[in-house]
């Protein structure tokens, strides 16, 4: 019974010492899920990356759409998890970030979790009850570029959280994740293999089904795609101002064309990438400002 009583107290000690770490989310705005060995804890994010929500251009349908569920959301009005899938560098994680700085006034707070800490789901939620035992603060679990694999046992806890589990989720909390692929598994040619016809209905097999209903647990997805040549050449106008670069658009389109077509992609990533080299090349020739 000793050794017993002391594996208590050192259980004790050391859940001390978790709650002592854990962010005051008071003075910080957001923290990430780290594990540690065996544990993990909340660790709090003082430097943040926070664009603004108007700096975001070419998204207006899919940046209205989660700007009001955030709002709901921060005002304790029922809202809805949100999948927001599509190609690369679309805006999908400056998204989410950007409602952070708009809305962290409201009671907004931003807890950034991997694709691994999905398995530590009710221990995040735990740690999270303990930082905030009030419920004074309005928590988003952002997921940023979530798949798994065909054999990935992190995607059933998923499915509890989203809806599903016996234990029922804290009302403060809400998952936003962002991924490349809309249902989140890889697909194979052989699940097409398991769809069949009933009259003039496709009925997909069991396979796809499994695959396509975690993606549809999510209340809100929002599809994010390639910016056509207009409206790249017009988000990297916006980004070359916010560089202080006043250049006339004839001066820097056709390598802003030339950049995307290298990189294989016209996103509001490879515009920001060009505005970004742009003016620092531009800075260093000859009569530049660095």
């Amino acid at each position: 019974m000793e050794v017993d009583d002391r594996i208590l107290q050192l259980l004790r000690l050391l859940g001390q010492g978790e709650a002592e770490k854990l962010p005051n989310f008071a003075e910080v705005r957001a923290a990430r899920w780290r594990r540690h060995g065996l544990a993990g804890r909340l660790e709090p994010l003082q430097r943040l990356d926070l664009p603004r929500l108007d700096s975001l251009l070419g998204i207006d349908e899919a940046k209205a759409t989660l700007v009001a569920n955030t709002r709901q959301f921060v005002a304790g009005l029922p809202a809805n998890d949100a999948l927001l899938w599509g190609g690369r560098g679309t805006g999908k994680s400056s998204l989410v970030k950007a409602l952070l700085g708009a809305y962290a006034d409201a009671g907004l707070r931003l807890v950034e979790i991997d694709s691994q800490a999905i398995l530590d789901l009710p221990e995040i939620l735990a740690a999270i009850a303990r930082a905030d035992p009030e419920e004074r603060y309005r928590f988003v679990l952002f997921c940023d570029d979530l798949s798994f694999g065909s054999d990935d046992p992190a995607y059933r806890s998923l499915k509890s959280l989203l809806d599903g589990g016996v234990e029922a989720r804290p009302a403060n909390v809400l998952l936003y994740a962002t991924s490349n692929r809309r249902h989140l598994l890889p697909r194979h040619f052989s699940d097409n293999e398991e769809y069949h016809r009933h009259g003039e209905e496709i009925i997909a097999g069991e396979t796809a089904e499994e695959k396509i209903s975690l993606s549809e647990r999510f209340g809100l997805w929002l599809g994010f795609y390639a910016f056509d040549q207009a409206q790249y050449l017009d988000i990297v106008a916006s980004h070359l101002r916010l560089l202080g670069n006043d250049d006339e658009r004839d001066a820097w389109q056709a390598e802003a064309l030339r950049w995307a077509l290298q990189r294989g992609s016209r996103s509001g990533r490879v515009a920001q990438h060009f505005a970004r080299h742009w003016v620092g090349s531009r800075g260093l020739a000859p009569g530049g400002t660095a």
